[in-house]
């Protein structure tokens, strides 16, 4: 049997596959906000004029907090179940000109503080109806 695929969760959300993954992002050409996701038009100057940017890997926790409930389906679509549900962590992550939401690696608040140094991961989400693993962002602290 071969190996499952390794595939991002939407395309183009960030570089896949890679050694060294980045976020995808848009900035405007004519105003200079950048946005995540990338997006067609500059949501402050409704330009046309936007090119797609790798955001940068390391950030810090603008806020957060901790994810204690299983999502209600619809619309999230993870692997969970109430049974195998653990609490993760969430925050904007702040990558300088723009900030991300994120799920964190830990679920544990007592190891995170807002101003913490994080960093991107991508790991496995949970595997599609062909096989495929998906493949989304995470940002774990790093000291």
């Amino acid at each position: 049997m071969p190996a499952a695929t390794q595939v991002p969760i939407a395309e183009g959300l960030f570089t896949w596959p890679s050694d060294d993954p980045h976020l995808i992002g848009s900035k405007c050409t004519a105003c200079g906000v950048v946005t995540f996701p990338k997006g067609s038009s500059c949501p402050r100057c409704t330009s046309l004029d936007v090119a797609p940017v790798e955001l940068p890997t390391r950030g810090t926790i603008w806020t957060f907090t901790v994810q204690g409930f299983l999502p209600k389906s619809p619309p999230y679509a993870g692997p969970e179940t109430p049974e195998t549900f653990r609490p993760y962590g969430v925050a904007y992550v702040d990558l300088g000109e723009v900030k991300v939401e994120s799920r964190l690696t830990t679920g544990d608040a007592s190891k995170l503080r807002i101003g913490q140094t994080v960093e991107l991961r991508v790991v496995p989400f949970k595997t599609d109806e062909h096989g495929n693993e998906l493949m989304y962002f995470v940002f774990e602290p790093v000291d």
